[in-house]
């Protein structure tokens, strides 16, 4: 491989080949970093979610206690 590329000249190592490269397998680079994405958005969102949820649970948990049995 190294002889093939030792013949060319440097535009075709460094600009036609990426973009060869890029337009092949954009489609897949596309849709691994939507999936990435994706997954960090859902991450996200859950977290939020689980943080409202505890935030609600010890706001509830501690305002009913202050108040005495029933």
């Amino acid at each position: 491989m190294r002889e093939i590329f030792a013949g060319m000249p440097w535009w075709v190592k460094w600009i036609a080949v990426p973009v060869v490269a890029i337009f092949v397998f954009g489609g897949l680079i596309a849709s691994v970093i939507g999936f990435v994405v994706g997954l960090l958005f859902k991450v996200l969102v859950f977290v939020v979610l689980v943080g409202g949820l505890i935030f609600v649970v010890r706001k509830f948990m501690s305002s009913s206690s202050s108040r005495g049995d029933w």
